[in-house]
């Protein structure tokens, strides 16, 4: 599997579960890791959130081994997981089980071929309640789909904004 030579860096050779939120290659896929990283939603400043005008202000940065998703609210992330996905390959991005369970879902756009960096991550809590996620456990997994042929452009080729990505990418024109 390409995942070991590169593609997939820090990679895990096998499902890892005992005490933590699964993480590592699983029977089809990859489920990646939360970093300690966290971008806190919040409304101190009554920003608008606007994608063309983002304003930085709109969140605050935590660092812990866990992060408070407040109530009807999200957080942004980025995988411990450095991704180079090859030309032939799509990636798509599901959320776990045990997350979606509690009403916290994972939204992340798909993986182009050629793209490479951390993963941004959304994680939003869809509940009335607080909600805690775990850094350095798994959050959310990715599959991994091979095209009949290489598309004639790829996301490298295009020069996508956001190539070469590490830590949490805020949006960009």
């Amino acid at each position: 599997m390409a995942a070991d030579h590169g593609m997939i860096e820090p990679f895990v050779e096998s499902q890892r579960r005992e005490g933590t939120i699964s993480f590592g290659l699983s029977s089809y896929g990859y489920d990646a890791r939360v970093a300690d990283e966290f971008k806190v939603f919040t409304n101190v400043d009554n920003a608008l959130v606007d994608p063309k005008h983002f304003a930085e202000d709109s969140f605050v940065t935590r660092r812990g081994e866990t992060c408070i998703v407040p109530p009807n609210s999200f957080v942004l992330a980025h995988t411990v997981e450095y991704f180079r996905i090859p030309r032939d390959i799509l990636v798509i991005c599901l959320g776990k089980s045990t997350y979606a369970r509690c009403g916290l879902i994972v939204n992340v756009t798909p993986l182009e071929p050629e793209w490479e960096g951390q993963v941004t991550i959304e994680i939003s809590n869809t509940t009335p309640l607080p909600a805690r996620i775990y850094a350095n456990e798994g959050i959310c997994q990715f599959l991994f789909l091979q095209g009949a042929s290489a598309p004639e452009v790829s996301y490298a080729d295009r020069a996508g904004k956001y190539m070469h990505q590490r830590g949490v990418a805020l949006p960009k024109l």
